[in-house]
């Protein structure tokens, strides 16, 4: 068993899926994605069939954001330090009432990919770093299907710097605040290509309402830096029968950086 169908396994999607060769460099441009598939096929235990993920539909508008922060934040012109100390020190909103510490997030300042979840949890709160409970585990076997790691050519952030208490999905107020800090993170990262882990993140980047369902296999735009939407881990953990489902988005997004 090779490497990769090892991890695909521990996602819980083997041997059902399993990633085709990389995609010819003309399908690696935002252009050509409207006719690309998604590099996966399907093998039913009787006989193969190779099943291919839905064609890419037109790159999607963005939506301003309408939610108004309680408090106004500024992180325009900070570098990375920076911008760290002052997100460990935000009292911007009620989310810091409560914290442990804030998590600004973790990774490669200069990645090629930028994950975006929607906020910490109790043990990203102790430790002060995204994604490192069970659904970090498993975000680390989705990255490294797709031949990444965790700090290399990597980021991982958050839509909200603190951890809402109960983990409860962050209100409108609370992401509209925190938002300063995640753009000015795009701005000094400057990704080839964003995804969106869950709905909550998907709204941050791209304003308005977005459902999961609708929003897969389609390419989005964020101040030019393409945007593609898949489930949350944490999502996956409770609904494994979506995890084949999120493979195809990690083949698609592998398919639209540019």
């Amino acid at each position: 068993m090779s490497r990769r169908d090892s991890i695909l396994r521990e996602m819980g999607i083997a041997p059902l899926w399993r990633d085709r060769a990389s995609p010819s460099p003309q399908l690696t441009t935002v252009e050509a994605l409207p006719n690309a598939q998604a590099p996966v096929e399907a093998q039913p235990p009787a006989a193969p069939v190779r099943v291919d993920a839905a064609p890419a539909r037109p790159v999607a508008p963005v939506v301003t954001p309408v939610a108004e922060p309680s408090t106004t934040v500024s992180a325009e012109g900070l570098g990375w330090d920076e911008l760290e100390q002052r997100i460990r020190a935000c009292q911007a909103c009620r989310l810091s009432e409560r914290r442990t510490q804030a998590v600004p997030g973790v990774g490669d300042r200069e990645a090629d990919w930028l994950f975006v979840g929607e906020g910490p949890g109790a043990e990203e709160d102790a430790r002060g770093e995204p994604f490192v409970g069970q659904a970090g585990k498993l975000l680390d076997a989705m990255l490294a299907s797709l031949g990444l790691a965790r700090g290399h050519k990597v980021y991982i952030a958050n839509a909200v710097k603190c951890r809402p208490p109960g983990n409860r999905t962050p209100e409108a107020d609370e992401i509209a605040t925190c938002h300063p800090y995640l753009d000015r993170q795009i701005e000094l990262i400057r990704p080839r290509i964003i995804v969106a882990l869950g709905r909550p993140a998907a709204q941050t980047l791209l304003g308005g309402e977005i459902k999961i369902a609708a929003a897969r296999g389609r390419l989005f735009q964020r101040k030019g830096v393409p945007v593609v939407v898949t489930y949350h881990p944490a999502y996956l953990l409770r609904n494994p029968q979506d995890k084949a489902r999120a493979w195809e988005d990690l083949c698609f997004a592998r398919a639209s950086v540019v």
